[in-house]
């Protein structure tokens, strides 16, 4: 039981700091915030995200540190890394892209970095969210 909650503490916390601490760190340049071919209007949608992933992200941290609630914690987190996995898969219906103006992009394994890590965090999330279930199933 102790193990299945510091999976959930883990998971939570590793998807936590990508979207509420890498995400930000990788998008206050010239990239994106400071982008000069970006419209204003642009711009503040980056920074609103920005902000409410992080204000969201501090908030999982609480619930599942401080109160022990995973299961909202790990939700919305589901929901976070979730909604930027749907954005990718949708990106040609809205002109999207994760490449920059140069045709570079950020990847790993030949995998776009985020990708990878808001994929893995969603795995990761799944898993404890499963193993929550199944274990609050035998209780029953």
């Amino acid at each position: 039981m102790k193990s299945k909650l510091v999976l959930q503490k883990i998971s939570i916390t590793f998807s936590v700091v990508l979207y509420a601490i890498a995400v930000p760190y990788l998008e206050i340049n010239t990239t994106h915030v400071f982008n000069p071919d970006w419209t204003p209007h642009a711009r503040i949608h980056e920074v609103w995200q920005l902000f409410t992933n992080t204000s969201i992200g501090i908030v999982c941290l609480w619930l599942v540190w401080k109160k022990r609630e995973v299961i909202l914690s790990t939700v919305i987190s589901m929901i976070i890394t979730g909604s930027f996995l749907i954005a990718f898969a949708l990106r040609d219906t809205y002109g999207g892209a994760m490449k920059f103006l140069d045709g570079s992009e950020k990847t790993i394994l030949g995998i776009n970095i985020g990708v990878f890590g808001f994929g893995l965090a969603f795995i990761l999330l799944t898993v404890s969210i499963l193993l929550h279930f199944k274990n609050n199933q035998k209780a029953l």
